[in-house]
């Protein structure tokens, strides 16, 4: 056996294993992880030779069965490597598969899904077996190139908007102690409720404040005040030259003057100087390219496709959950795995 399972007990040795990979997030680290509900985090480890393969998952068990499945956290996570899956030779990648499949038998998995990251290049690893759903596109914003590149790619509309939020006194600050924190919650709880976002988006303070004292990855709140009154915040992250705009609100009263724009446009300023190489703005609800998108894909013209990675280990029990639990016999949704309530993945 090629294989070895770290739990969530064991920090040091689930983050040694994430930080020796050449490409990781912060989703994928221990303390991440550990903010989640919905499962028990796992941490599956392949080795051959001096290959590693490091699978982060959360464990659920489905109630009134002898089952279990998995899943992935909130966000964008995966198989990572401590070498490029483009340069994994085809005996790594089938060992991989073996053992993993071994590991769902043993842990009488019924079904995997993830949602894959999409600025890691795993898919070549996990399209050997189950399936790649395309679930839309995301934005990222290149940070190496010069800022004049970078902000050519804008908008007209949206660098004339930055431009005049400027000259109105719109301006950045970093939270610096928790009331400024909770002003952020605070908006963007309002901000969740105004949309009619599911109860799973409603984030308590102490997922935000776990996360700004975690020592597993660097994270902030960006604030755009205009005079003492903040306008908008964002909660980003920074982690392995990656910057991502993990969650973001607008205070209602500001709405009409869009000052999200100007958020945007100063965070590139502080992911440069923090050495970041990209902005990963993400994508639209649920994947999809509505205005959230359109709004994302007005700051660049880097585009990234963003799939979930499906399984089914044991065909014969999904199909009996699904008959068991689903109604209908038409099944119009893709909603994976099908015996699961949608409002809980």
């Amino acid at each position: 056996m090629a294989y070895q399972i770290v739990s969530v007990k064991e920090k040091a040795l689930w983050n040694r294993y994430v930080q020796s990979c050449l490409e990781y997030d912060f989703y994928h680290t221990w303390s991440y992880h550990t903010l989640e509900k919905s499962g028990e985090p796992v941490l599956f480890v392949y080795q051959h030779q001096e290959t590693i393969v490091v699978f982060p998952l959360l464990k659920r068990y489905i109630d009134g069965t002898k089952y279990s499945d998995f899943t992935s956290v909130y966000g964008f996570s995966g198989p990572i490597s401590n070498i490029r899956f483009e340069d994994m030779d085809t005996e790594t990648m089938e060992g991989f598969k073996d053992d993993f499949l071994d590991f769902l038998t043993f842990e009488q998995n019924i079904s995997v899904f993830c949602r894959l990251h999409p600025m890691i290049n795993h898919d070549i690893l996990v399209e050997r077996f189950g399936s790649l759903v395309n679930n839309g596109k995301t934005i990222a914003i290149n940070l190496k190139t010069t800022l004049e590149v970078q902000r050519s790619k804008y908008r007209r509309q949206f660098r004339s908007k930055i431009r005049q939020l400027r000259e109105q006194g719109f301006t950045l600050r970093v939270a610096e102690n928790n009331a400024e924190v909770q002003a952020f919650v605070k908006i963007y709880r309002e901000n969740m409720l105004r949309v009619h976002a599911d109860s799973f988006y409603l984030f308590e303070e102490d997922y935000f404040f776990n996360m700004l004292n975690s020592d597993d990855f660097e994270s902030s709140v960006l604030l755009l005040y205009v005079g003492e009154e903040i306008s908008c915040g964002a909660f980003v992250t920074y982690s392995n030259e990656i910057m991502q705009f993990h969650l973001a609100a607008t205070n209602s009263t500001y709405i009409s003057k869009a000052p999200m724009k100007l958020l945007v446009d100063e965070a590139t300023l502080v992911g440069r100087e923090k050495g970041m190489k990209f902005l990963h703005l993400g994508g639209g609800v649920g994947g999809n390219e509505d205005s959230l998108y359109e709004f994302k894909a007005g700051f660049s013209d880097h585009v990234l496709n963003f799939k979930t990675w499906r399984y089914v280990s044991n065909q014969e029990a999904y199909d009996q959950l699904v008959n068991d639990r689903v109604e209908t016999q038409t099944i119009t949704t893709d909603f994976f795995p099908l015996y699961r309530d949608p409002t809980n993945y």
